[in-house]
């Protein structure tokens, strides 16, 4: 039997319907609840006879399963860790990938049923954002008279985790309690308080955000791998879980266009959304904003299918257009509701892109590979992405000294848990609500397993790039195809994507082309390649394994079209660390200058750029003779045009944001236009 049936399936566990004071003999609420959802599916079992001839044995297993309810017996007919080996990514001899995302490590499938009549969670303050926060923090009370070292509290959202969420399949491979959805967070029980395990008593701090649902907290123990289910707290919620949240600002197809996409709990039929915004403190105009969203159905498989699966809500984007050059604006996010009232959001602001060409102070951020960090100490993260929070902060400390940023893949990590797409835009909006933040596609975005990626990885989770084209807009014309070019000032940018084909012959390819052809020197003299994977060069210690110290095919099928389109810089993600490359081309470098390069452009800088947050990665011992400068620390880039004659590159360490490497580019537009060697324009001896 292959039919999804979703109706209510143990819809309501008793143990979750707490009273919002306390809670009541929590073990025979659970036992009796679990009666009355069994019974009202057979009858809804019953009312589909008419179409469909149940199995015996499927009849069976419910009978079976039902007196499972009450024991802690595991009745497993498939284990989770075909599951969680997609999820994490493929695993050698039982370690751990790279990047693997921490929930990954929860067997929540596995967990059983084995609440204790004793032992309580208790969660406050019960109402969040009362005054418009859309992040607070909220204290977990755990009294367990058995505690152990491997107790932890789950954060779960949509409070009820239940079987609502599950499918038929679920329940041939699951047992109760039936949770088929991963927590959004979790914390050991004794994080905060080491004598937990003598006391039983624990007081926890944890960071929520709203995410469009309420929120309860779940003690467990036995570890993340046989997790057992001893007490569930009240629920807690915000205010307006449907409120708009999390805007993105981002270039539109033209040069004085803004868009602002954000997220909220309002689809169309409920509410008409809509951004508010004008010149600071002048009349304010309304756009209209479309709407997207997407299902579990478009995800590939995986976590992103499964357990890590979360309603991504509704993500609208408007545009902005006619903006003047350098003027401030502010803006805010509407809904307008059925009955004429209006939802909005808090005020933000942020300053138009210059002209293309003007000659003025333009400040760019770049870096790739963040991922998402915890305040509260959650999640282990600090173990994932240890640098993710300082690049974070030491950005919102300096928002006033640049101008966009752009994020060369490898944004969130998720890797198919879709709620920590979420805690992402949480994490960065006091940047992406106040200047552009510019996107590529990573592999943690977008690769899957037949899924039309260049690379035939599970890296996304089963995302293959869904949620990370329908929550950030890049104005490309395809954005599955995460390819696009865009303008600011002086600078101009082609943003390639690295998990589709950009060889010689493809449709990327002929993009990348056009995109640097296209680019005007006089007016526009910096031109910058990114891209996320190292399409150049690269001292990291598995290139250097495969012998190329590159991604296999990069350069050899891109680096005419940077000679010959005279490329300024490269910058690259994916490798965790910072590093510098000389002027090169063809592996050879062509300028023995260190910190100051002037005159004809006869080679492109190469940079890598990924450590953003991530854990770092490894250099190679081997002394690669065309790298000048490496760092295997956290930090970004930040590249500063005074005029269009000066250039100055800085790379900066997320720790303090003291400037680690440097150099300069001095040059007038006749420099541009010199034949150097595979960089000549066709020349004829006619007059």
């Amino acid at each position: 039997m292959t039919m999804m049936i979703h109706m209510g399936f143990y819809s309501s566990l008793a143990f979750v319907l707490v009273n919002v004071i306390k809670m009541v003999e929590p073990v025979q609420m659970a036992k009796d609840a679990y009666l009355k959802p069994i019974q009202t599916n057979l009858k809804l079992i019953s009312s589909f006879n008419m179409h469909i001839r149940i199995n015996i044995r499927f009849l069976f297993f419910f009978f079976v399963t039902f007196l499972a309810s009450f024991t802690s017996i595991a009745l497993s007919y498939g284990s989770s860790y075909d599951h969680q080996t997609l999820a994490g990514g493929n695993r050698q001899d039982g370690a751990k990938k790279f990047n693997e995302q921490p929930l990954a490590d929860i067997a929540i499938r596995e967990a059983v049923l084995d609440l204790h009549e004793n032992a309580s969670v208790k969660a406050s303050p019960y109402f969040l954002g009362l005054k418009g926060e859309d992040t607070e923090w909220v204290t977990i009370k755990v009294d367990h008279p058995e505690p152990s070292a491997d107790d932890w509290v789950a954060v779960f959202s949509p409070a009820k985790f239940n079987g609502s969420t599950c499918s038929f399949e679920d329940y041939t491979r699951i047992q109760s309690p039936y949770i088929c959805s991963s927590p959004i967070k979790f914390m050991n029980a004794s994080y905060m308080n080491p004598s937990y395990t003598k006391t039983g008593k624990s007081s926890l701090r944890l960071q929520i955000i709203n995410q469009r649902a309420d929120f309860s907290f779940a003690l467990f123990s036995g570890g993340l791998s046989k997790p057992k289910l001893k007490a569930v707290s009240n629920t807690l919620t915000f205010a307006n879980p449907k409120a708009p949240l999390y805007p993105r600002l981002a270039h539109g197809k033209s040069w004085d266009e803004m868009t602002v996409t954000w997220s909220s709990g309002y689809n169309i039929d409920e509410a008409m959304p809509f951004v508010e915004w004008g010149m600071k403190g002048m009349h304010q105009s309304r756009s209209p904003a479309g709407t997207l969203t997407f299902t579990q159905n478009d995800m590939c498989g995986g976590a992103a299918r499964s357990v890590g699966w979360r309603d991504p809500g509704f993500i609208h984007t408007a545009f902005l257009k006619n903006l003047w050059p350098n003027m401030m604006y502010t803006y805010r996010m509407g809904h307008m509701l059925q009955n004429g009232k209006y939802v909005w959001s808090k005020t933000y602001s942020f300053k138009a892109s210059p002209y293309p060409g003007q000659n003025s102070l333009q400040r760019i951020i770049l870096f790739g590979d963040m991922g998402k960090g915890e305040r509260d100490g959650a999640n282990a993260y600090s173990n994932k992405h240890p640098g993710a929070l300082n690049t974070t902060d030491t950005l919102i400390k300096d928002l006033g000294n640049f101008d966009m940023v752009l994020h060369i893949g490898d944004m969130s990590y998720a890797n198919g848990y879709i709620s920590q797409w979420d805690q992402f835009l949480s994490q960065i909006e006091p940047i992406s609500s106040k200047v552009p933040y510019m996107v590529a596609s990573g592999n943690h975005e977008r690769d899957w397993l037949n899924s039309g990626s260049f690379y035939d990885t599970d890296d996304s989770g089963g995302e293959c790039g869904v949620p990370a084209e329908t929550l950030f807009y890049v104005p490309a014309e395809n954005r599955a195809k995460f390819w696009y070019s865009t303008d600011y000032g002086m600078f101009h940018f082609c943003i390639a994507d690295t998990e589709h084909d950009w060889r010689i012959g493809s449709e990327q390819y002929t993009f990348i082309e056009k995109c640097l052809a296209s680019a005007n020197r006089h007016k526009q003299p910096w031109l910058i390649f990114a891209a996320h994977r190292v399409l150049g060069y690269s001292s990291n210690k598995w290139y250097g394994l495969e012998g190329s110290f590159e991604e296999p095919m990069g350069r050899e099928h891109l680096q005419q079209l940077w000679q010959k389109y005279k490329v300024d810089i490269a910058i690259f993600g994916h490798v965790h660390n910072y590093e510098r490359v000389c002027p090169i081309y063809q592996n050879q470098c062509v300028n023995n200058e260190k910190s100051h390069y002037s005159g004809t452009v006869n080679g492109t800088i190469h940079i890598v750029a990924g450590g953003g947050g991530s854990k770092l990665s490894s250099f190679s011992k081997i002394n690669t003779v065309w790298s000048i400068y490496k760092d295997h620390d956290f930090g970004f880039v930040k590249l500063t045009a005074f005029n269009q004659s000066s250039l100055l590159m800085e790379y900066k360490k997320s720790s303090d944001g003291e400037v680690y490497d440097s150099f300069t580019i001095t040059r007038e537009y006749r420099d541009v236009l010199a034949c150097v060697h595979d960089g000549c324009e066709p020349t004829t001896l006619a007059d």
